[in-house]
């Protein structure tokens, strides 16, 4: 359970949690591509999240999983994301694609944030626009 004094607690339990992914638009990836690129990318960020702090994934379960889906131009501007969350002490996930269907082996598609505190993902991803 919470190991936190009663004001963390509050504290903790009144922030909002979400997850975001980070899709690069110059891949002109197809809709379906894209989506299980953005699967990829939940799945392994709450793997990884699970690793380091159970508490904000149940607390992002029990809020409804909130997930937002944003566009980043290129894998220089996604990569300099995934720093800066890193910096941030925010979990990541970046996603490589095993070149099966419509893109090279090895390419970088996207990048999960969280499921983590949502104003500190808003103030790293809040200028960007939705997919």
């Amino acid at each position: 359970m919470f190991k936190y004094n009663e004001q963390d607690f509050y504290q903790y339990m009144t922030e909002d949690t979400k997850l975001v992914i980070l899709v690069r638009t110059d891949l002109k990836l197809p809709k379906g591509k894209i989506g299980s690129q953005c699967g990829h990318a939940a799945v392994e960020a709450v793997l990884k999240q699970l690793d380091k702090n159970k508490d904000k994934v149940k607390k992002w379960r029990a809020e409804g999983q909130k997930k937002i889906v944003l566009k980043v131009a290129d894998e220089k501007e996604l990569l300099k994301y995934m720093q800066m969350a890193k910096d941030q002490g925010l979990n990541t996930a970046l996603i490589t694609d095993a070149g099966r269907t419509v893109i090279a082996p090895g390419t970088r598609t996207c990048l999960g944030i969280g499921p983590d505190a949502e104003d500190q993902i808003d103030l790293l991803t809040g200028k960007l626009s939705m997919l």
